[in-house]
């Protein structure tokens, strides 16, 4: 908040005099009283106001500003329009803005003979529509003039977002609501004159309301009002001199270059290179071995900092910090946040000297030109990239260049309508260079750069690129049709009338692929069709013999009817139409076919939503999937982001299952399984010349990776691994660097997006409100390892040795989200801030032991003695202020403090220890929930907590901006524990070695029992002789069996301590397979002193009929009972049939109170799901329920609980087209009600 006291002096041009015509006469002196004000609900209250005593002045600050407004300022004044502007030339922008937030107050049109009249005029928010409304005072003659201006409508608006140019902007879903509300008043007393209407008080009061949900659900307010009185008129005692002045422009608020002035931070930037360079170094030292929440920050002042660096500063730089690796990666990874000229040159001058490696040019430019910006200079600039000889030294490199170039003008032609053609030019030369070529790969790579500019001009040669639409066809392969078929996505929302002419000419097409009919498809409904358009598809599709077509079309239309999304809310009321159109012809299609899925909601309380969707293209002559695409978009006050979009292609696999399908039957039996092998074997048969696989990535609707998989590189794959290949192989490299003992480590910052948007206010102060999101991904590896023998021959030898491995490192990441909603100027910052941080930290310390010839496998973890967060989120708003003058005296206050005294409760429950806290302050407006739950073992000394606190003012369920206004904090922890007895390590042992199982589950109980009695007094200081003592025992019992023996797994979970006996778990696994039946047993025993405590697991498979599973535990496996049963149940000529049962006889209280909460809970959602109740008495402690396929795409369900019963009648549910003699053949088989135990 800031007053400013303003007296004026101005000489002004001669106006006409008339009784009401405003004017200023310039032989005299107006001396006007102005004060002007911000007014910030939530910055006033924690950060005060003036004359209160929580307010901290800054006099520095006030003097370097009345030093600059004390200077003359010339303006145009005729007729109540203030124009022309001119200022002496040391003046900064910003004072030039103050100035023109004053003078906005005699920009008024007056109309006598009119009381009530509205126009379009200049104001410093632009060219906007005013209302006005007079009247006059009978007494004083006194004109008032009220004048509201409707700031949401104006042609040549103050306003300018950055940051936002791959964001599609989403008018319908504003008509659900706004993010920012804007209303601006003006009330004018104008006094008639000899000389003309003079202005005697004038005040503007201008009020927004922000948040990042819907305004109807609570918001940030912020107020500006300014004031101008006139205290006298006298007459120009001596003329006023003045220097040499320029034009600074108009009324309307021109905008300063702000990427420097970052609103979150304020530091001097003054002498900026030593700064940068000491900042990356301490950087790279702090994050060097796990990534340091405290820093994460300090990532934005080193890109403020680099942002106010000269191209000169950024090479100094670079010398200064290429010769080590660690700050080398920081300087390259940071320096792409300069995004302009300066970014372009420094990559210029590395790819002209190639002092960079391929990868690290691939990584800088990317980002670089993702956050270039997108002015004509630097797309005309950026064009160099694409004719030096570095950018194609590394083919994916390469593409890089390409694809970047194309993003580019994208982003320029959001900026700059109509987009000069000028700036797609080399991408259009290049794929007509590549279609006279006749390179596949050259065509591709065209294509999808064209895909990424979205520029309407490409759209005829695209065109040469298509069959059927094409002047003169040429015959190319289905993936450059695709390439140039995708390559309409962006045009589709800039010029859908083309687009919906090709992509329907293509669809109706049926010479083509079916893949390409279906991807026409795809960009088609891209373009947002109207009813007409999607009647004649619906027309088209009855008559189509094209299964697959139909089936991708159908599904696709049926996914747009139910979607909620603001975008397609009268697109789906068509689609809906033609759904029910060609549901009774096409509506039972099963999932063989080629389909479309979309999965979306939105919420009209937040303005948010979320979509789905995936696509599997499949033909006639493929079994697999020819492409497969799947995309993520997110629905955001008032935009459209594309988040992920990711898709494979595999049409060139089609010549190695050209004849799968004789051999597949489609059940996933063995037969199945041996016919795929056996089709891979012979991947030699494929085709040289041709790709077999290839891949794309896209992010914000960009593509900015595609790889291709061709049969050189599965041969080169293949050898790489192959058991007979020795010295020189890579993985024999690898294997000797590990023996070596290896450490390698990678830290990457990357700035994720930065969103400005930025609005004149009518003081003449910049309204921000910015979005930084900030990531530091680390990485650290240490490892050594030891195989005995060692290796002489071939990689083989590693399945007949001792393989040891010590290892620790680091794996995680910190996320810093900051918003800013306030006034950002290169002299203060004052506002309201909200931010978010995010940790994930996963540091690992074990030894490994592995031994492939007897399946045995070891880990030892060194015992727990320190706490280690795991995950944490927090976050909490602040009221801030900051200015240029005095950087110590900044102020960040929180709205909430975070500190609440704990009250623990601890609760034992046997070996594990439950500590649960919790607390709760609530008021009418407050809401201060903490909460702490732990589990620990006092086995292993170790334990888990989950942390949780809230603290929240103004609390209220309709008003979705307050549930995250307040301190939040989330964390996940690993914590030492109170142990048994001191823990020196855990020790997990996984033992795969052949025995066989005891002849009946009784004998395995006896032999299990008396093994866990001596177990511990077996078990000494290695944990290698407890394995094979175990083993030789349980092998010594299966021994004595008469069963068949089978693979056996034992495993050991123990807590190690010195020479005393371990402590901890230990579990059997057992495989009886029999004719038609296949049977399992699992044991899990408690081992220590005096432990009792086992689970028995019994399990039995008789194939394609029935599954059932006993599981019994407690004290000898006799406390607690519960089962579980599912069975095929079909008799000749019935419907097949699934049923399903859980059955216990004694359940722990926690289990039987979660039962009865689900319970409780079902009948509400049986109800939302279309389900009928029925309330009965049915069999008392048991569940069970029925699913019958009625039809090919409808099941009846049957769920009876104790109390009640749920059905619901032909459910939609898609079976696989299976014919009733395939289900007849196994009647033999099958039982009607095969329930319960033998």
């Amino acid at each position: 908040m800031r007053v400013l006291l303003l007296c004026c002096i101005v000489a002004l041009a001669a106006s006409q005099s008339v009784h009401f015509e405003l004017g200023l006469n310039p032989k005299k002196t107006y001396e006007y009283k102005y004060e002007g004000m911000v007014s910030d609900l939530v910055f006033e209250e924690f950060n005060g106001v003036l004359r209160q005593n929580s307010f901290k002045a800054s006099p520095k600050l006030t003097q370097r500003i009345a030093a600059q407004l004390v200077k003359p300022i010339m303006f145009n004044y005729v007729g109540g329009h203030v124009s022309d502007i001119r200022t002496s030339a040391e003046i900064p922008d910003i004072i030039v803005n103050i100035v023109r937030g004053i003078l906005d107050l005699f920009q008024v049109t007056l109309k006598t003979t009119q009381k009530i009249y509205e126009l379009e005029e200049a104001s410093i928010h632009g060219i906007c529509q005013s209302n006005y409304a007079t009247e006059q005072d009978v007494k004083t003659k006194d004109m008032h003039i009220t004048q509201v201006v409707d700031v949401s409508n104006c042609k040549e608006k103050a306003a300018i977002y950055r940051g936002m140019a791959t964001a599609v902007l989403d008018q319908d879903s504003k008509l659900r609501g706004e993010s920012i509300i804007t209303t601006l008043r003006y009330i004018y007393t104008v006094k008639p004159t000899a000389e003309g209407g003079l202005i005697t008080r004038a005040h503007a009061q201008e009020q927004q309301h922000f948040t990042p949900f819907n305004v109807k659900g609570g918001s940030f307010k912020m107020q500006a009002t300014k004031e101008m009185v006139l205290l006298g008129v006298t007459d120009t005692a001596r003329a006023v001199t003045y220097g040499p002045m320029e034009s600074k422009g108009s009324l309307v608020y021109k905008f300063v270059n702000a990427q420097a002035n970052i609103p979150i931070i304020m530091q001097n930037l003054d002498d900026p290179v030593p700064k940068a360079v000491e900042m990356i170094k301490n950087l790279a030292e702090a994050n060097r071995y796990q990534v340091d929440i405290t820093t994460s920050q300090d990532t934005i002042k080193v890109y403020q900092l680099l942002r106010v660096t000269p191209y000169e500063g950024l090479e100094l730089m670079w010398k200064q910090l290429a010769g080590n690796e660690e700050h080398r990666r920081w300087f390259l990874d940071m320096v792409v946040e300069v995004s302009d000229a300066r970014i372009l040159r420094f990559l210029q001058t590395r790819f002209q000297a190639a002092d960079v490696s391929a990868v690290e040019a691939w990584q800088t430019l990317l980002l670089s030109m993702n956050h270039l910006q997108a002015i004509p200079d630097l797309v005309e600039m950026a064009k160099m990239f694409l004719n030096m000889p570095f950018s194609k030294s590394n083919i994916y490199l390469w593409h890089t260049v390409v694809l970047s170039y194309g993003s580019l003008v994208y982003k320029h032609c959001n900026y700059y309508t109509p987009c000069p053609v000028a700036a797609v030019q080399p991408l259009l030369d290049m794929a007509v260079e590549s279609l006279k070529k006749g390179d596949d790969a050259d065509m591709v790579l065209a294509l999808k750069a064209l895909g990424n500019a979205g520029h309407p001009g490409s759209i005829k040669t695209i065109m040469r690129f298509l069959p059927g639409v094409a002047a003169n066809p040429v015959d190319l392969s289905p993936r450059v049709m695709s390439a140039a078929v995708q390559s309409m996505r962006l045009i589709a929302a800039r010029d859908p009338q083309s687009v919906q002419d090709i992509t329907m000419s293509l669809f109706l097409q049926k010479t083509l692929p079916t893949e390409i009919r279906m991807l026409a498809f795809m960009i088609l409904f891209d373009t947002k069709p109207s009813m007409a358009l999607v009647s004649i598809v619906t027309m088209h599709l009855q008559l189509e013999k094209d299964l697959h077509v139909v089936s991708f079309t159908y599904s696709y239309l049926s996914s747009l009817a139910r979607s909620s999304t603001p975008n397609n809310q009268f697109l789906s009321t068509a689609c809906n139409i033609a759904r029910k159109i060609l549901a009774p012809k096409f509506g039972r299609l099963s999932y063989h076919y080629s389909k479309a899925m979309r999965m979306d909601w939105f919420n009209d309380d937040f303005l948010i939503g979320t979509a789905t969707e995936v696509f599997m293209l499949k033909s006639a002559t493929n079994i697999f999937p020819t492409e497969i695409m799947m995309k993520g978009k997110f629905f955001f006050i008032g935009r459209i982001l594309q988040l992920l979009e990711i898709g494979i292609r595999a049409d060139g696999l089609k010549h190695l299952f050209r004849n799968f399908q004789q051999s597949f039957k489609g059940d996933l039996s063995l037969g199945d399984f041996q016919a795929l092998y056996s089709t891979l074997q012979n991947w030699e048969i494929m085709p040289n010349d041709k790709t077999v696989l290839s891949a794309f990535a896209r992010a914000s609707g960009q593509e900015w990776f595609f790889a291709d998989m061709d049969k050189e590189m599965i041969r080169n794959i293949i050898n790489a691994v192959r058991l007979s290949r020795g010295k020189g192989n890579p993985l024999w490299d690898s294997i000797q660097d590990l023996e070596r003992g290896m450490s390698w480590h990678r830290t990457k910052p990357f700035l994720i997006f930065e969103v400005r948007y930025f609005q004149a206010t009518t003081l003449g102060l910049p309204l921000e409100i910015s979005k930084y999101y900030e990531t530091i991904n680390g990485i650290t590896v240490n490892a050594k390892a030891t195989v005995n023998p060692p290796l002489t021959e071939s990689l083989g030898q590693l399945f007949m040795s001792d393989i040891s491995l010590e290892t620790d490192g680091f794996i995680g990441f910190t996320k810093d989200f900051w918003l800013f909603y306030g006034i950002n100027t290169e002299l203060f910052q004052c506002g309201t801030e909200f931010k978010s941080k995010t940790l994930v930290a996963i540091p690992w310390n074990f030894s490994a032991k592995i031994n492939v010839r007897e399946r045995k496998f070891e880990l030892d973890f060194p015992s727990c003695k320190k706490e280690v967060e795991l995950l944490s989120v927090s976050y909490n708003v602040y009221a801030v202020s900051r200015n240029i003058e005095d950087l110590d005296l900044d102020k960040i206050t929180p709205l909430m403090p975070s500190a609440i005294d704990p009250n623990d409760e601890v609760v034992r429950m046997g070996p594990t220890i439950v500590r649960s806290e919790y607390e709760q302050v609530s008021t009418r407006k407050s809401w201060y929930p903490k909460n702490k739950v732990c589990a620990e073992s006092n086995i292993y000394g170790a334990g888990v907590c989950v942390e949780s606190e809230f603290r929240r003012e103004y609390y209220h369920e309709e008003y979705p901006l307050y549930y995250f206004l307040g301190y939040t904090r989330i964390a996940l922890k690993v914590i030492p524990a109170q142990a048994i007895k001191a823990v020196d390590k855990i020790h997990f042992e996984v033992d795969a070695g052949p025995s066989r199982p005891p002849a009946s589950t009784r004998q395995l109980m006896e032999t299990l029992r008396r093994l866990s009695k001596e177990a511990p007094q077996r078990v000494h200081l290695s944990s290698d002789s407890a394995s094979s003592e175990r083993g030789s025992d349980l092998r010594a019992s299966d021994q004595d069996s008469n069963s068949t023996p089978e693979a056996v797994y034992i495993i050991k979970a123990f807590a190690m301590s010195g020479n005393q006996k371990p402590e901890g778990y230990d579990a059997a696994f057992y495989y009886t397979p029999k004719a038609n039946n296949q049977s399992a047993q699992l044991i899990m025993s408690q081992v220590g002193g005096g432990a009792n405590w086992k689970m028995c697991v019994d399990t039995s498979v008789r194939a394609k009929v029935e599954a059932k599973v006993h599981v019994r535990w407690g004290a000898e496996c006799q406390s607690y009972d519960m089962s579980m049963t599912a069975a095929t149940a079909t008799l000749p000529g019935s419907k097949p049939t699934l049923k399903a049962k859980i059955h216990w006889t004694r359940v722990p209280g926690n289990m039987a109170e979660i039962g009865e909460r689900i319970e409780r809970y079902v009948p509400g959602m049986a109800l939302l799901l279309g389900f009928t109740e029925q309330v009965k008495g049915n069999t008392k402690q048991e569940v069970s329920a029925s699913v019958i396929a009625t039809s090919a795409d409808s099941v009846d369900v049957h769920i009876e609980f104790p109390e009640y019963t749920v059905f619901r009648h032909a459910l939609p549910f898609p079976l696989p087209p299976v014919s009733c003699q395939e289900v007849q053949q196994d009647n033999s088989n099958t039982t009607t009600d095969s329930f319960g135990w033998a």
